[in-house]
């Protein structure tokens, strides 16, 4: 089949290479916002699995119309060529921004689509055919470069229309899947989160105990009782669970809490443990993933601590908080957890530490930190260890349900991985993986 495919160059291509604005109104520190009009993309925004948007940065309009070049089209495919090389991403209609434009460590790659489909544009840019080509032509050490002019020298093999479209629905399909299994995942997380906030954060089964007994209830919580008088069956909680919680408020440093509740502080209930050194090219074999401050960044062939567990940002991304369903390795840009005292809920810990702004409590100016001792002086209104253990129940379930998402998207993505080069390159017919897949129900 290969031999049937036109090989060519990217230079030669029927697509368009653009740079970026790199002019005087290139935006300087001052014109970046966390809101605005139009998404200027950060090294961090492009990664190897596409786009990242945990950190944006904004430009305003004014700023966008003044500059010349290096604005995206839908359909346009984004590759890295400085700091880190080759990373691509592509802008599809899944992307929430209109307006977005790549830094002067980036170029644009629009294809024609009569002749060229963006989508196996992009497929290609991923495959090891393109990688191992951007390692021979990237230069420099310390600060690796991959120049236009050699980018333009990446040979590319093209197939027909139709060829280019029916690889790009079969590694779609996957992907789809893989989609599929993200919003689900993220779904049960909510379910998993409301119930924390209505639980250990509104008290709403303690305002419903309150009103069943005739208690006085704190002016604070005049909304959730009249939403609770008008509909006595809303919450859903069957009795014995109903009856570990208490029927009235008592006063304490931290306002009404439930009675017999205590307060603590982060440090009382766990330890934020340093993650190790462990250079990138040991994070490319084993089977225990490796956490950093950005989520998973690897794989190793041993483990630093048991799964499943949780890892929270130290540098570059501090306070974001991570579920680690297996056993996992963290390196130094991250803390992981190790509960201490008489709570060993590490779903509630999870929790407990997503409602804290974490992120707030910075230490270092050149590289943004988490301080832990910080953190540790945060104050926590904890529960008694029946009630955690029907916390732990209740959201066990939903758990393995995202572990489930999460196993079976990995599955997926190493036999896009393995189809990918082999499809790219013509030595795998269409027909043959369509059959593949079918026999496997996708």
């Amino acid at each position: 089949m290969a031999g049937e495919w036109v090989m060519t160059t990217l230079g030669d291509s029927p697509l368009e290479i653009i740079d970026g604005d790199r002019g005087s109104n290139y935006p300087k520190q001052q014109d970046f916002n966390t809101i605005g009009h139009c998404l200027f993309l950060n090294a961090g925004n492009v990664t190897t699995s596409g786009f990242n948007f945990t950190d944006c940065a904004f430009i305003s309009a004014e700023k966008d119309l003044a500059l010349r070049k290096g604005k995206l089209k839908r359909h346009d495919v984004v590759l890295t060529t400085r700091g880190t090389v080759g990373n691509v991403a592509f802008f599809d209609e899944s992307i929430p921004y209109d307006h977005i434009r790549i830094n002067s460590g980036m170029v644009i790659l629009r294809a024609q689509p009569e002749k060229l489909r963006p989508r196996f544009l992009y497929l290609f840019l991923r495959s090891f055919l393109f990688r191992s080509q951007v390692e021979s032509l990237r230069t420099g050490s310390a600060q690796p470069q991959l120049p236009i002019r050699d980018i333009k020298r990446i040979k590319i093999p093209v197939p027909s229309p139709v060829d280019q479209d029916a690889i790009a629905h079969i590694l779609g399909t996957l992907d789809d899947k893989i989609e599929l299994n993200r919003r689900m995942s993220e779904t049960l997380e909510r379910m998993a989160q409301a119930l924390f906030k209505s639980w250990f954060v509104d008290f709403d089964p303690v305002v419903v105990n309150a009103l069943r007994a005739g208690n006085p209830l704190p002016e604070k919580f005049a909304e959730r009782a009249a939403h609770y008088r008008e509909n006595p069956d809303a919450l859903g909680l069957p009795d014995p669970i109903l009856r570990l919680f208490p029927a009235r408020f008592v006063d304490s440093e931290l306002g009404e809490i439930p009675e017999g509740w205590k307060i603590k502080t982060i440090g009382d209930l766990m330890e934020l443990a340093y993650g190790k050194a462990l250079k990138s090219e040991h994070r490319r074999d084993g089977k225990v993933p490796v956490y950093g401050s950005n989520g998973q960044v690897g794989w190793h062939d041993e483990r630093l601590t048991r799964g499943p567990g949780i890892v929270v940002g130290r540098k570059g991304n501090p306070g974001v908080v991570m579920w680690a369903p297996t056993d996992f390795f963290v390196i130094d840009t991250a803390f992981y957890v190790m509960p201490k005292g008489t709570c060993y809920s590490l779903r509630f810990l999870f929790h407990v530490l997503r409602t804290h702004d974490l992120a707030s409590l910075g230490a270092d100016s050149a590289v943004p930190g988490l301080n832990r001792n910080l953190a540790y002086m945060n104050p926590q209104v904890l529960p008694p260890p029946p009630l955690l253990e029907s916390f732990d129940s209740m959201t066990e379930a939903l758990g393995e349900r995202v572990n489930a998402c999460s196993e079976e998207s990995r599955t997926l993505a190493a036999l896009r991985d393995a189809l990918l080069p082999r499809l790219i390159s013509g030595q795998l017919r269409v027909k043959d993986a369509e059959r593949f897949l079918k026999e496997r129900g996708l």
